[in-house]
């Protein structure tokens, strides 16, 4: 799979691990977050990993904020993105099975690494079930 991964100054840590996790198991990353603690803009990285997904650059993205909200929302005003806030991994399991979801959005100053790395390949490895979802998920967009 391609992944597109971007984080502002709360997420490098984070990114880090979340990286190593999903090169060891093959997948091509493509990194957009800074690797610094210093302040930065993360609607800049959120708009680079939604626009990998929109143009079908990449096949899910992951991003990471303190909060996970601002950067989820920057990411979802891009058409044919859907990213979910996620803070435990039954959230990523539904908001790929329920929502389709492409992006997942992390709280880093609210989830551990660990937490983090489980979240993503859970995100990953769940398939959306469509059915009466998809009829929902049609209806997202605007």
């Amino acid at each position: 799979m391609k992944i597109s991964i971007g984080n502002d100054h709360a997420g490098p840590e984070y990114k880090k691990a979340i990286v190593e996790m999903l090169k060891a198991k093959g997948h091509e990353v493509t990194n957009y977050g800074t690797d610094s603690i210093d302040s930065v803009d993360y609607p800049d990285f959120a708009h680079a990993v939604a626009n990998d997904i929109t143009e079908a650059k990449a096949d899910f993205g992951i991003i990471i904020c303190g909060s996970g909200n601002g950067i989820a929302m920057a990411a979802n005003k891009h058409q044919k993105v859907r990213a979910a806030l996620c803070w435990i991994k039954e959230i990523a399991t539904l908001a790929r099975q329920h929502n389709n979801a492409n992006i997942i959005s992390i709280p880093a100053r609210f989830t551990s690494i660990p937490q983090a790395v489980e979240m993503v390949d859970t995100f990953l490895n769940t398939e959306f079930e469509g059915g009466r979802h998809q009829t929902r998920v049609d209806k997202i967009s605007c």
